[in-house]
């Protein structure tokens, strides 16, 4: 694939070993970094797909897999990337079984939270009546970062937000010891809370919920 072997050259061109190892610290050393720093990698980005648009519109699943598989943390976040930019309302049914793949592929917060944002996010406001079914899936996976997703998807919803589901979600995870669940519930509330604040206050002054999720759910209120 051209952009593929586009990008890599570019990327692996911009490499600075220096600016990998705080990098990949601030990661946990979960995955190696080339070392490029966020402006410059969505620079190299936006230069390479603009010389590759016509293979990319016509491939663009396939290309964004093939750099999801790569060594490199910079490679995974150009696919995102590319999926955020190429799959606005533009998704089909079959899509959830992609981005299910996505989450639980070389998985961390940095990817999961901008996959369940924006791709899931985008897939389930495109097909509403995919949303109770995914949902229950995803929240009753023995994996956690399909767990997050589930609680997290309706970030990009603002107002439009389901309560009552997003409550159910809380309430299904509230007791989880995983650091990442009591953050989740935690920002997913904060964020409603924007919407509904009074709505957030009771739910969460009614509800024993862990204290970093009821510090972070009423962190604006």
């Amino acid at each position: 694939m051209k952009f593929c072997n586009d990008l890599e050259i570019e990327l692996r061109k911009n490499a600075n070993a220096e600016q990998a190892i705080p990098m990949e610290n601030y990661m946990k050393n979960n995955f190696t970094y080339l070392g490029i720093k966020t402006d410059a990698r969505r620079a190299i980005f936006k230069s390479n797909y603009e010389q590759n648009k016509a293979e990319i519109k016509v491939d663009f699943r396939n290309i964004a897999w093939e750099l999801f598989q790569m060594k490199e943390r910079e490679f995974h976040q150009c696919a995102i990337d590319l999926l955020v930019k190429e799959w606005k309302k533009n998704y089909v049914l079959q899509d959830i079984t992609f981005i299910e793949q996505l989450i639980v592929t070389n998985s961390w917060w940095d990817s999961v939270d901008v996959i369940a944002k924006y791709l899931l996010g985008g897939y389930l406001a495109q097909f509403p009546s995919e949303i109770l079914k995914v949902v229950e899936r995803f929240s009753n996976s023995d994996n956690m970062w399909l767990n997050r997703s589930a609680i997290l998807f309706q970030l990009s919803y603002k107002e439009k937000t389901d309560f009552e589901l997003l409550k159910s979600e809380c309430e299904k995870h509230k007791e989880s010891k995983e650091f990442f669940i009591q953050k989740a519930i935690g920002w997913a509330l904060r964020d409603y809370s924007r919407f509904n604040p009074n709505g957030v206050k009771e739910y969460v002054n009614s509800t024993n919920l862990k204290p970093l999720s009821r510090r972070e759910a009423l962190r604006l209120l």
